[in-house]
């Protein structure tokens, strides 16, 4: 056995040239085994080396080493020059395969694969002659028609390499992005849509191609793991946004999941690249008490982490009124304490659906007896079923009820429009025995439903219109402004015994051929007017000082909320031609932002009035999402990198996280 008492480094020069030339060398120590003894003997340094290559290159180097336990040197040279592809290599059937600046050499004939090292003519020539003898006489025409030819056009299909798996895990990523997007378990991947990519491939192509397949990594810990790489990148993204923009508003909800957890959405909306967005900031789970100070300090250590200044935000919007002292609202002055400049807003949809649950006694009476009528039929399956199939021998619109819930804003004007249509399969259901079985042969009592089934029907579309993306404080108070109009009208139009306005009422009166009593005239006339004075209280008129944002062309005096310098910047930006031909052809939101380079005073002030949410929709559809993502079967599931991902607008770079994993292997 041999080994090295001391190791030293020697780098010989080895020079073409004259033998009169000597190499400098270097000692080298040669250690010796005897008697379990290890002895070191030292060559003399006057002891010259006689060159054993003569014919090499000046420029070429080689590192000389002793390895520990063995007599043999190891020889370290640099990294083999990659070799390039030429044309005239086809004239030896040989085409390049793979990366152009470092290809593979694929012959034209046999599709056989050969290595870089292999593009050298006398490499290429000789496979030609040894494989394929009969064509090496064949000049590159012949070649060049034999590669054009449709048959050889079919990609190959090559072992799976490094590529392959840079290519299998961006394909992992790309379905895990769509597993999130669909809210679907992540074994959906694995036992769904890995074996139905094979059939489809193998159908298509052929069995090698559906082979690749497996090399996409789609198991359950996979697709989590892709998951929470996807949302960090989109949170990234965001945060980057957020340390640039103007200012930024917020939107906060919290509510209980399927496993007791209470979460908290918290969405943001900011401007970024001349439009304003919007997008989720946050969604945590509260572990202790879900106490406004907890949900103020869940908000605040993001904020922190990420390093997002306090004093962009500019508005809060929540579920809380002003005056209602509650988790929500104590979050929200905690908020506004740090963020003096803030202001906070209560959802525009809250307060309409407060507005319309005050009604007259006599139409309450017949909206509580009309739910009643429906529970009656829906808390019991087989009464349900039994009026399924009447509904169907009778040749009915529908089949079923409506359930009403007071969560659920919508219902009630659906609920009742589906039990007006039902009237006459429920008057033949009903069992005579049950109380309520009279009103349906009442006239009066269903002019009363058929009222209701109108006015919300009408007040349900003024709410959906207020609802989505981009919705300002000017579009809601639009609405609003229309529906107190059309009140007004509706009520006068009944005072004179005119109910072409409410088309159920109008078409069953037709049916009876009747009216209606001054008694029901009186409570209608009551309801519309006490409704339009309700939405006035929660959506009063005042004179806004900001109307120069909704129409800066039809001012004609120095509004009070702008100063001198930023009334010239106005007057210049309405004289402009450009400016308003893109007012008519743009949204609010983008025409002001489009504007920020231009008219940058004046544009930032209409920005920060375009900026505050008039709605909690994004909180309401989010929690939706949740519900449907964090099923009871999916009770441990940590749903903040699926409601990254699924409530986001922003769309994760998948090469740039390929491109920030240091290893690329077909992981499961």
């Amino acid at each position: 056995m041999f080994c090295t008492t001391n190791s030293l480094p020697m780098d010989l020069l080895l020079k073409q040239g004259s033998l009169k030339q000597e190499v400098e060398s270097f000692c080298y120590q040669i250690v010796s085994e005897s008697n379990d003894q290890k002895v070191g003997i030292l060559q003399s340094e006057d002891e010259q080396l006689q060159p054993s290559v003569s014919k090499k290159s000046e420029s070429e180097l080689s590192r000389v080493k002793f390895m520990s336990g063995s007599n043999k040197m190891t020889t370290f040279s640099k990294k083999p020059k990659r070799r390039k592809y030429d044309e005239s290599y086809l004239s030896f059937g040989f085409t390049y395969f793979g990366n152009r600046d470092a290809p593979h050499a694929q012959c034209v004939l046999c599709k056989k694969i050969l290595s870089n090292s292999s593009l050298a003519p006398s490499k290429l020539r000789r496979h030609l002659e040894t494989k394929h003898a009969a064509y090496k006489d064949k000049d590159i025409s012949f070649f060049k028609q034999h590669l054009d030819s449709p048959e050889n056009n079919k990609p190959p299909t090559p072992k799976i390499v490094n590529t392959d798996n840079e290519s299998a895990t961006e394909a992992s990523y790309n379905v895990s992005y769509h597993i999130a997007l669909s809210g679907e378990a992540h074994t959906i991947g694995e036992l769904l849509i890995k074996p139905c990519a094979k059939d489809v491939v193998m159908r298509m192509f052929d069995e090698q191609y559906s082979k690749k397949i497996d090399a996409v990594q789609l198991s359950n810990s996979t697709v989590a793991r892709r998951i929470k790489d996807l949302a960090a990148d989109i949170e990234e993204e965001l945060v980057c946004r957020l340390k640039i923009c103007d200012g930024f508003s917020l939107q906060l909800d919290e509510s209980a999941d399927v496993s007791g957890l209470a979460v908290l959405l918290v969405f943001i909306r900011y401007r970024f690249n001349k439009s304003i967005e919007e997008d989720l900031l946050l969604c945590e789970s509260l572990q202790s008490n879900a106490t406004g100070e907890e949900i103020f300090n869940c908000i605040n250590s993001f904020m922190q982490k990420h390093e997002i200044e306090w004093e962009k935000c500019v508005d809060v919007c929540s579920d809380a009124s002003r005056a209602t002292y509650g988790k929500i609202a104590e979050a929200v002055t905690l908020i506004k304490y740090v963020a003096p400049e803030s202001t906070s807003s209560h959802c525009l949809l809250y307060r309409h659906a407060l507005a319309v649950k005050i009604m007259p006694t006599s139409l309450k009476n017949v909206l509580d007896q009309a739910v009643q009528i429906i529970n009656y039929i829906k808390a019991r399956p087989h009464q349900s079923r039994l009026l399924k199939i009447l509904c169907e021998e009778m040749g009915a619109q529908h089949t079923a009820l409506l359930l009403n819930t007071e969560v659920r804003w919508l219902s009630r004007g659906k609920v009742l429009v589906r039990l007006f249509e039902l009237r006459r399969e429920l008057l033949v259901f009903m069992d005579s025995a049950f109380r309520l079985s009279d009103c349906l042969t009442n006239s009066s009592w269903l002019l009363r439903l058929a009222y209701l089934a109108d006015i919300f029907t009408k007040l349900n579309e003024v709410n959906l219109s207020m609802q989505g993306k981009n919705v300002t404080v000017f579009t809601v108070f639009d609405k609003m402004s229309s529906l107190l109009r059309k009140l007004e009208f509706w009520a006068s139009s009944v005072e004179e015994e005119n109910f072409d306005c409410f088309p159920t009422l109008s078409d069953f009166l037709t049916e009876i051929n009747s009216t209606v009593d001054k008694d029901i005239c009186s409570a209608i006339v009551q309801h519309l007017r006490g409704l339009r004075a309700t939405l006035l209280k929660y959506f009063p008129v005042t004179n806004d000082s900001n109307v120069w944002v909704r129409n800066p062309f039809t001012v004609t005096v120095k509004p009070s909320s702008l100063v001198a310098r930023d009334y010239e910047s106005l007057i210049d930006l309405t004289s402009d031609s450009q400016v308003k031909q893109n007012f008519s052809e743009l949204s609010l939101n983008d025409f002001w932002s489009s504007l920020i380079q231009e008219y940058p005073s004046i544009a930032r002030r209409a920005v920060r009035v375009l900026l505050p949410f008039a709605t909690m929709h994004l909180c309401e559809t989010g929690f939706s999402y949740y519900a449907a993502t964090k099923t009871k079967y999916r009770k441990r599931l940590d749903a903040a990198p699926h409601m990254r991902i699924r409530l986001s607008n922003i769309t994760p770079n998948i090469k740039r996280i390929c491109d920030k994993k240091t290893q690329k292997h077909c992981s499961h």
